[in-house]
């Protein structure tokens, strides 16, 4: 892909802070592409920087936004790798699809990523944890408000050097009341709408001290569904559950690889309906021994306790199972460890 003057300028400017944060720190280009007269144009790289859009964008007035996460490591090695893109790239055909958007090919989907990685090579961070975190999503750029889709859209690759999403050992607590998605809704699909439901809840478990919130199932306000963009996992016996997906719960990336991964390392593991209560009466008995979430940015997040109105469940372990997990993870991830299961992919 070429590399104009004005992004070969903006790459050279561009210094890697000693503090990097979560998305506090942008890489200095991002990729475009244009879907028009029912087509996706070739795409080009551009330095970072503000975009155009009309007031009346359809994103802007009804959400038609989706988006995905991932990562690139370039961690004792020459060349930066993806951890799983095929996935991410599935998936966000498969948000496309579920708000009748246009999906962004695998062609395109992957020559964004190889070409903001490309760009970007020389200031991924390498340390342990550190990467070089990728966000593409897709937008209706069309004005109006008929209720329909765009008609055009923009698919982008924007990107972050980051460190890791969280650290500690944070609890978390229970959302009784709200409701984050629904059986049919969008919950399983990555997009703006998804997340914005569940910024009151969240916002509301961090004035109280805790670092997010756990969302029960519309229905009964009985099941566990899933942090606001984490996965829930629990040690019990000795054996890993985590709540089964149905159309209100994302299935995770990093979720699957847990799965996958613990199997792998000989550990049992469950997906099916987890009643809060019950769990709850399993923390108070010892035989939840553990809970911790995962996601991208996370990687995996130990927690320390689960918040019930005033009331913590606190667990008789944390970060046992966890830091297991995540650090055969993240070997994996950063090429420190084989992959036995092919989901590495170096940028050529």
């Amino acid at each position: 892909m070429t590399i104009t003057p004005e992004v070969a300028a903006a790459i050279q400017q561009f210094r890697l802070p000693d503090k990097l944060g979560f998305g506090a720190v942008n890489a200095p280009v991002m990729f475009s592409a244009e879907w028009q007269d029912g087509k996706w144009g070739p795409g080009q790289l551009l330095p970072y920087g503000p975009i155009p859009v009309l007031p009346g964008a359809r994103a802007l007035q009804y959400g038609e936004l989706v988006f995905e996460g991932l990562k690139a490591y370039r961690v004792g090695q020459s060349r930066p790798n993806l951890f799983r893109a095929d996935a991410n790239c599935r998936r966000m055909q498969q948000s496309a699809s579920r708000l009748s958007m246009a999906p962004v090919p695998d062609e395109l989907f992957f020559g964004a990523l190889e070409a903001v990685v490309r760009a970007c090579e020389t200031f991924i961070p390498s340390q342990s944890g550190q990467s070089l975190y990728l966000r593409p999503f897709v937008f209706g750029t069309e004005s109006g408000y008929l209720l329909r889709n765009s008609t055009t859209f923009r698919f982008m690759v924007i990107a972050n050097p980051v460190e890791a999403y969280a650290s500690g050992t944070p609890s978390v607590a229970i959302e009784r009341h709200d409701v984050r998605a629904a059986v049919g809704g969008v919950g399983a699909a990555k997009t703006a709408a998804n997340y914005a439901a569940s910024l009151r809840g969240s916002t509301a478990a961090v004035a109280r001290g805790h670092a997010v919130a756990l969302w029960l199932d519309a229905a009964s306000h009985r099941y566990v569904q899933e942090l606001s963009g984490m996965n829930f996992f629990a040690v019990i016996d000795g054996e890993l559950h985590t709540p089964a997906l149905d159309s209100a719960i994302l299935p995770g990336v990093t979720r699957d690889s847990v799965i996958t991964l613990a199997r792998h390392l000989g550990y049992t593991v469950h997906e099916r309906q987890m009643d809060i209560d019950e769990l709850l009466t399993q923390i108070g008995s010892g035989r939840c021994s553990e809970t911790f979430a995962c996601g991208t940015a996370a990687i995996i997040m130990p927690i320390s306790a689960l918040a019930d109105s005033d009331n913590l469940h606190k667990t008789r372990q944390i970060n046992v199972v966890a830091s297991r997990l995540r650090e055969a993870l993240l070997a994996i991830q950063e090429r420190r460890a084989p992959d036995p299961f092919n989901w590495v992919r170096v940028i050529p």
